[in-house]
């Protein structure tokens, strides 16, 4: 298992929302959902997505990156864009019409006064618009709880990115969206799950994209081999001379290899993966904070307790109740 794969592997889409709206120029939609990952798809016309520049005053407490710098970006059908939250952003047929609906955390939609707009615009099974017919039709797919992708993905993408993925991907979930199907929840979220994989390991390939280090470094044949092991199991007690052994390489070139690759020690490296992990499977009430700690390579409830507080600042429970 690669380090990319090893953070889409734990918790993922559960229920995602998924919507295809049908819009006819002009149109304008903000997004004030909060959601920690959405993936935006035109299936037919295009769409801007704008930045917003600032808080939204509505928006709930609590901290809110920097906006995304630029421009904003044109999608046409064959592109993908990812944006993530909790900053707000707006989609629309031109950067310069004003919005006039707005999506709230609960995925509702309103006008700029509050009006209720979901039964009102409701074109059947996922789709939603004015008329069912109109010349631009967008996908959009959110991850509404943060447990759903990894903090240390999250960290590493840009609060916008967008590609020409020109994948079949698209156009299936572009057709799945619509279907009312048995276990249809369960097609969609995989979908999701599929094409957000396909978009990030085809953005973190870009020579432009900024990609991560580890990342990056999953091309070396050593520092690459021991993400690889480290990844395929996080709970090992692993230590430094274990790892080099594995790798075929010294202790020490190891070591030096690995941190100017990665930018910490493997040791730094596995702490900050397990804990990251621990955070991510401590948003399900029903995991025990002992099965927490087997997970992750922490021998006690204790042990995890108190490397947890030490990172995060804040002990498991707290981390959860928050």
């Amino acid at each position: 298992m690669d380090a990319l794969a090893g953070l889409l592997s734990g918790p993922r889409a559960r229920g995602a929302f998924l919507l295809r709206s049908v819009l006819t120029p002009p149109w304008s939609i903000r997004i004030e959902d909060r959601a920690p990952l959405t993936l935006l798809i035109p299936i037919s016309g295009t769409a801007w997505v704008v930045p917003d520049p600032s808080p939204s005053p509505d928006a709930a407490p609590g901290p809110v990156p920097p906006p995304a710098p630029g421009l904003p970006v044109l999608l046409r059908p064959g592109d993908v864009a990812v944006t993530r939250g909790p900053a707000p952003y707006t989609v629309a047929d031109s950067p310069d019409t004003p919005p006039s609906v707005v999506i709230h955390p609960d995925q509702t939609s309103t006008t700029l006064d509050g009006e209720e707009l979901c039964a009102e615009r409701d074109q059947g099974v996922r789709t939603w618009g004015e008329t069912p017919d109109g010349p631009t039709v967008l996908v959009s797919g959110t991850y509404q709880l943060r447990g759903e992708v990894s903090r240390s993905l999250l960290d590493a993408l840009p609060p916008l990115l967008s590609l020409s993925l020109d994948s079949p991907l698209t156009t299936l979930l572009g057709e799945e969206v619509g279907r009312d199907r048995p276990g249809q929840d369960a097609v969609l979220d995989r979908l999701l799950d599929l094409l957000l994989i396909s978009t990030l390991r085809a953005w973190f390939d870009r020579p432009d994209s900024d990609a991560p280090p580890w990342y990056r470094a999953h091309t070396d044949p050593v520092v690459g081999q021991a993400l690889r092991l480290l990844h395929s199991d996080l709970a090992r007690p692993w230590t430094v001379a274990g790892l080099a052994s594995a790798t075929g390489v010294s202790r020490a070139a190891l070591a030096r290899r690995f941190t100017d690759l990665v930018g910490e020690s493997p040791m730094a490296y596995l702490t900050t993966r397990r804990l990251a992990l621990a955070a991510d499977l401590l948003h399900d009430p029903a995991t025990t904070l002992a099965t927490v700690a087997r997970q992750v390579g922490y021998s006690t409830p204790f042990a995890l307790s108190a490397a947890f507080k030490r990172v995060h600042g804040v002990s498991p429970t707290a981390h959860r109740t928050t």
